[in-house]
């Protein structure tokens, strides 16, 4: 059984998270979720989800200063990290290993035991100081992966549109779903309208 930490913070697309722990939990996954103040505000502001609704998606579930906690420590082991939106603020806290929580904590200790760390950079436009700790974080090991929609799989709802990030967030951990399609499963007709202009 794969075993992964789940960071939900304070950026908007709090939905990104819900989804990925939704999945992670069909999938048999073992879930590790801490989630930010500024977070829990962003879920109550977004979605129609009340925390506790959010938090039984996981299998465990740790408050934001429980620096104590096991995920807290490189001994325990995990096969990586999301953090699902992960605001600027976390951004720049986890480029500085400035841990001043649990959630930017178990990002550090993630680097430093080199496992997966993804994080889904939500903001826009970005500024030169955005892409320099994106560039930073991608030195340190962790791999950058801003919600940007794909309109390949043809999406018609936003919910889709969610999935095809969230698909590719386990794809990095090696876990199979069906969430989307991937690219190629249309060749066929796309090459009839080609034919056809």
């Amino acid at each position: 059984m794969k075993r992964i930490i789940v960071g939900i913070s304070g950026a908007t697309g709090a939905i990104y998270g819900i989804r990925l722990l939704e999945s992670l939990r069909d999938l048999g996954v073992e879930t590790h979720l801490v989630i930010t103040d500024p977070a829990k505000k962003t879920i109550a502001y977004e979605t129609n989800r009340t925390i506790e609704q959010v938090i039984s998606l996981a299998t465990h579930y740790y408050e934001i200063d429980h620096v104590g906690a096991p995920i807290a420590s490189g001994t325990f082991p995990v096969d990586g990290m999301v953090v699902i939106p992960c605001s600027i603020k976390s951004l720049s806290a986890i480029v500085s290993s400035f841990n001043v929580n649990l959630l930017i904590r178990a990002a550090d200790v993630t680097l430093k035991e080199r496992r997966p760390l993804v994080l889904v950079v939500r903001e826009t436009p970005l500024h030169k100081g955005h892409l320099e700790l994106m560039l930073k974080a991608t030195e340190l090991g962790a791999i950058i992966m801003p919600p940007m929609p794909a309109f390949y799989t043809l999406p018609k709802t936003v919910e889709e549109i969610v999935d095809h990030l969230v698909a590719k967030v386990l794809n990095v951990f090696g876990l199979p779903n069906r969430l989307c399609k991937g690219w190629g499963y249309q060749e066929s007709e796309v090459i009839a309208k080609i034919k056809n202009i």
